[in-house]
């Protein structure tokens, strides 16, 4: 199909505004874009009445398969208490694995396709899952599986990362070593032969793991062919992120604590910097990461809901970007690349999150002429029509 009358932002170059353009559209790709006036002629053409279109938008980081509710730890910490403290009490993280441990499957999908359809109903095309609430082998591999299924329940690209090292579980509290050992020559093995990772991820942290114990973990994803990325200078810094880049991780998450040392090391290696701002919203958090000094390097950004149940429980990609623009001074612009063209780069895909020929036809169209208008609002969905692989699956195009 050819698309007209259309105000593009093809995300080449920033918004990389093609007024009243045409998108030719053949066998779930993108084969022509430009100016209608010297588009191809093409028998099914559809007249889109002036609307903004944009790449399928893209949730680089998200923990959206998982049991159970935090609600109450939410009202603990707005009594005063601490998510480390919340942690060390054996809650937090602690809480869900046992919830999430404790739920079928069947359980597990219900609940989950439920908050990957408020994610799908903002023009999400292609979502990252995460595992990390099993710490276990099975349980791991549980999560993981019903990640790859909700992409077959639902018409989204899901991208899948082994979190492992999220927590130490409190069946090792006193043998980290021997946890390692699981993760590193049982769990990463066992999932690579199944291809059921994309990549790997750890939480590199003062309650988590430390560089030595992640870089261990990132040796063990290198030896059977899986890419890392990393959550990283969070809550201190501990130097992960440099670490990280030796590894030429994809990405490193959070960052409110990366210095410049770590700055310019994800600039040499190419490293994407995602921002999570729901997590620095609800744990209140008064450190912002270092943006400036990102564009000052030309680090590329993306945004990211971290939708989980305890420090983000966000459920709008629309929100995460006008949070990224309020709390940590993103234009717009950035916003908007940041989930659409350097998501699409922090998960290792190369053939999204741009409008240009070759490129897979993931699209958004808003009823809105102006891309700005995306992060500007709170609480307002214009979205109006979703096309994935080139094919109407949300709204109408005419």
């Amino acid at each position: 199909m050819l698309l007209t009358n259309l105000n593009a932002a093809t995300m080449r170059n920033g918004y990389g505004l093609v007024a009243d353009a045409a998108i030719l559209i053949e066998h779930g790709k993108i084969t022509w874009m430009g100016p209608r006036g010297v588009a191809p002629h093409h028998h099914h053409s559809i007249n889109c009445g002036g609307r903004l279109v944009t790449p399928g938008l893209i949730d680089c980081h998200t923990h959206l398969v998982y049991g159970g509710n935090r609600a109450n730890e939410f009202e603990m910490r707005l009594d005063g208490v601490s998510y480390t403290d919340i942690a060390k009490a054996g809650g937090g993280i602690f809480s869900t694995v046992r919830a999430t441990r404790a739920q079928s499957d069947a359980e597990l999908v219900s609940a989950s396709l439920k908050r990957l359809d408020s994610l799908l109903a903002e023009g999400v095309t292609t979502v990252e899952i995460k595992s990390g609430y099993g710490l276990d082998v099975r349980n791991e591999i549980k999560m993981l599986r019903i990640a790859r299924e909700l992409g077959k329940l639902r018409p989204v690209d899901v991208v899948t990362s082994y979190l492992g090292a999220h927590a130490l579980p409190q069946e090792f509290q006193h043998d980290r070593d021997a946890y390692l050992d699981l993760v590193c020559n049982e769990a990463i093995p066992t999932i690579a032969a199944q291809k059921l990772a994309d990549a790997v991820d750890a939480f590199c942290e003062k309650i988590a793991f430390t560089v030595t114990e992640t870089a261990r973990v990132f040796e063990a994803a290198k030896a059977h062919g899986l890419p890392v990325k990393l959550h990283a200078e969070q809550l201190s810094n501990l130097g992960g992120a440099k670490m990280a880049a030796g590894f030429n991780a994809l990405s490193v998450d959070h960052i409110e604590y990366l210095d410049r040392e770590g700055v310019e090391a994800i600039a040499r290696s190419g490293t994407v910097a995602v921002l999570l701002p729901g997590a620095f919203y609800y744990l209140r958090e008064k450190q912002a990461p270092p943006v400036a000094e990102l564009r000052r390097h030309n680090v590329p950004v993306a945004v990211s809901t971290d939708l989980n149940p305890g420090s983000s429980p966000i459920h709008s990609l629309l929100a995460a970007m006008n949070m990224a623009c309020m709390l940590f001074g993103l234009r717009p612009e950035e916003a908007l690349a940041g989930v659409t063209a350097n998501a699409a780069r922090a998960l290792g895909l190369g053939d999204r999150g741009v409008i240009a020929p070759g490129m897979k036809a993931d699209l958004v169209l808003w009823d809105t002429a102006r891309p700005g208008d995306l992060s500007y609002p709170l609480g307002f969905n214009p979205l109006s029509a979703v096309i994935r692989n080139g094919t109407l699956v949300k709204g109408k195009l005419a």
